[in-house]
């Protein structure tokens, strides 16, 4: 399976993720932070007048919260959710890849409008 790395810099907290890259920098999606160019500035930083934050300022990120991009629930892998048989502490990468959102699953307007909501509908919350 594929291991994801993320990226989050020291000073402003923004997250570097290959999944999107940087298009507006020229940084196209794929892009590993490993290839990123030697000139590379945090585009938070730079825009912001804090300095040339390079990749040196950032170190690698492992989120454990994630966030359903539809409804808004919350999978935390310390909590899991043991009312649907996932134990506190399993890794969201270790969740089936059926895995429907708790919230969405039990609203039939979500489901007639998006379908389930598998683990592709989340997003790595930094908080």
């Amino acid at each position: 399976m594929f291991k994801l790395k993320r990226y989050k810099c020291r000073l402003c907290g923004y997250i570097y993720s290959p999944l999107r890259g940087e298009p507006h920098n020229g940084i196209p999606a794929g892009t590993p932070f490993e290839d990123l160019p030697e000139d590379y500035v945090c585009p938070v930083c730079g825009y912001e007048g804090r300095g040339k934050i390079g990749t040196w300022g950032f170190d690698e990120w492992v989120p454990t919260r994630y966030i359903c991009v539809i409804c808004g629930y919350v999978y935390d892998e310390k909590r899991g959710e043991p009312h649907n048989g996932i134990k506190p502490g399993t890794k969201f990468e270790d969740l089936p890849d059926d895995y429907k959102c708790p919230v969405c699953n039990q609203d039939a307007k979500i489901r007639v409008q998006f379908g389930n909501v598998l683990k592709q509908g989340f997003d790595a919350l930094d908080v």
